[in-house]
């Protein structure tokens, strides 16, 4: 599982002395108490440290958010629309339980065969996409309430019922 994971985006400047607005998908008003920083992807896999000065939950999926060395509308632009990560440890400490990127790092399991391990949760509309290793090949496994039968937080499981052959279409190349 990855360092660090991403929680969401910069999506807009607030007012003229430099804050940033974040939206997250944590599951519930974050206020970043105990954070340091968060990471903004420059390129792929290299995150450049922002260090919070102050934030403020707005709602369950929106957080304001001063950063040091940002002191004025201008300086906020190069950083909107940029994605959001925090390092694995810090995540676990924020996220809700109830949020569907508490899934990740959860083993998927079907029939008590363990599948593989959530490496990223795709939102949709209807569904939950989770993204796993098997058999070495990156497979998408639908979340619906046809679909998922279960979710352990103790044990860190989601038990699913897959569509008859869903899996073979990772593993037939």
């Amino acid at each position: 599982m990855s360092e660090y994971i991403h929680i969401g985006k910069i999506v807009a400047a607030h007012g003229i002395g430099g804050q940033i607005i974040i939206e997250h998908a944590l599951g519930k008003p974050i206020n970043f108490k105990g954070i340091d920083a968060i990471f903004v992807e420059k390129n792929t896999a290299s995150f450049i440290p922002y260090f919070i000065t102050s934030a403020i939950a707005k709602t369950d999926t929106l957080t304001h958010l001063q950063i040091e060395g940002i002191q004025n509308r201008e300086a906020t632009q190069i950083l909107i629309s940029k994605k959001v990560w925090l390092p694995q440890a810090e995540f676990q400490q924020l996220v809700d339980k109830s949020s569907p990127l508490a899934l990740l790092g959860y083993m998927v399991k079907e029939n008590g065969i363990d599948l593989g391990q959530v490496l990223e949760v795709i939102e949709q509309p209807h569904q939950l996409m989770l993204t796993i290793l098997y058999q070495g090949q990156e497979a998408y496994i639908p979340l619906h309430e046809e679909s998922l039968k279960g979710v352990d937080h103790v044990k860190k499981t989601v038990t699913v019922s897959l569509p008859d052959g869903l899996l073979d279409l990772y593993t037939s190349v």
